[in-house]
């Protein structure tokens, strides 16, 4: 006695029918469109910590209450899994700010000054929120910051309020955009009303 196909199948046609009703739904399946993964801030995470290190260009312009023109500034930025954080400035004049661990290190004006991130809360809170994020560093980031994440992979922000007193006394809030796994731009909203807006742009290896 040959097996009865499932109700579900056509019955008309015999083993034929069946075969063109399975290939039928298994063509509708292959065509409808895969069910995105869920783009949150883990998501944003794990793939900038994929990137383990990276370099950047990038143009800085400061909002100064006390002056009537903003002030620009350009250089570059690199850094490098798990806390490395470079941030030279080429113009107007050359000066840089390397921070390794919990150690930085100045350099202006052919001075070079060293402290320690532990004796400056209000200045650790800024380099973790900036050096945390690039290095997809998700402990880090919200041991300094309470996170707000919105956007969509194309085109997503990352808000950052320090959660120290002492931090927030100094800088408000930290606006971070980016697409994918790069960061577009960096705006510090300090405390004093004071504002900067950096835009960031990689710097591909050849």
């Amino acid at each position: 006695m040959p097996a009865r196909l499932p109700s579900c199948f056509p019955r008309r046609g015999g083993r034929r029918g069946a075969l063109v009703f399975i290939a039928a739904v298994a063509f509708g399946a292959a065509l409808a469109p895969a069910r995105a993964a869920p783009w949150d801030l883990q998501a944003l995470m794990h793939e900038l910590a994929a990137r383990k290190a990276g370099r950047a260009r990038f143009v800085e312009t400061k909002t100064l209450a006390m002056l009537y023109a903003p002030i620009e500034s350009s250089g570059t930025l690199r850094f490098a899994a798990p806390d490395f954080l470079e941030i030279r400035t080429l113009k107007p004049k050359p000066q840089s700010v390397v921070v390794r661990g919990g150690q930085v290190t100045v350099d202006v004006d052919g001075t070079s000054r060293q402290f320690s991130l532990a004796e400056h809360p209000e200045v650790a809170a800024l380099v973790e929120g900036i050096r945390a994020t690039l290095n997809g560093d998700i402990a880090g980031l919200q041991r300094a910051y309470t996170t707000r994440f919105s956007g969509q992979r194309r085109l997503w922000t990352l808000k950052l309020v320090p959660r120290l007193d002492a931090a927030r006394a100094r800088v408000s809030e930290i606006d971070i955009s980016g697409s994918g796994a790069a960061v577009r731009s960096i705006v510090i909203e300090q405390a004093d009303g004071d504002r900067s807006l950096m835009t960031v742009h990689e710097i591909h290896a050849p």
